[in-house]
């Protein structure tokens, strides 16, 4: 070989070693833009683009429902100390029951016999003391809404909103 065709060969080579690094340079800014525009493209849905519930999920609106029980007029326990000397006490409660779904309130409406009974039964036993305090009421709160969902079961009821309440 001659020496011209080594030079002929080497500058091919050359030309060849060069053309894959310009190559893979433009390859790894096609690349570096791609990941820019995907993470762009990306945080744009997750952070800004609107938010839908998935079709399958839709279901009508739930409302919430009110159902009113009857104002009730009991006897209180005597305190201790009153014994039985002293008049009567007497407790006036008037409450109402909050459902999730306004759709329970007919079957909460036929249990609302049981509901009235357990309430008597326990507010009976109450004594005026038992009833002194904020503390007092959030636990009667708490004692009613025990004692109306054992009585509705296998309904719920969420809450025991107190309308009224009055001790003589």
């Amino acid at each position: 070989m001659t020496d011209a065709t080594l030079d002929a060969s080497a500058s091919a080579n050359g030309k060849n070693a060069e053309a894959p690094k310009s190559g893979g340079k433009k390859l790894m800014i096609i690349a570096a833009l791609a990941v820019l525009l995907g993470g762009g493209a990306g945080g744009y849905f997750l952070f800004m683009a609107p938010k839908h519930a998935p079709a399958e999920h839709k279901e009508e609106k739930k409302v919430t429902g009110f159902l009113e029980i009857k104002e009730l007029l009991i006897g209180m326990a005597a305190d201790t100390a009153q014994s039985n000397i002293g008049p009567q006490r007497f407790m006036k409660l008037h409450v109402m029951l909050e459902v999730s779904d306004a759709k329970k309130i007919p079957a909460l409406q036929a249990l609302q016999p049981r509901i009235e009974d357990m309430f008597q039964v326990y507010l009976r036993e109450l004594r005026p003391a038992d009833l002194q305090g904020s503390a007092a009421i959030f636990r009667l709160k708490e004692e009613l809404l025990r004692r109306v969902n054992l009585a509705v079961s296998p309904e719920r009821v969420d809450a025991v909103l107190i309308k009224e309440l009055l001790l003589q």
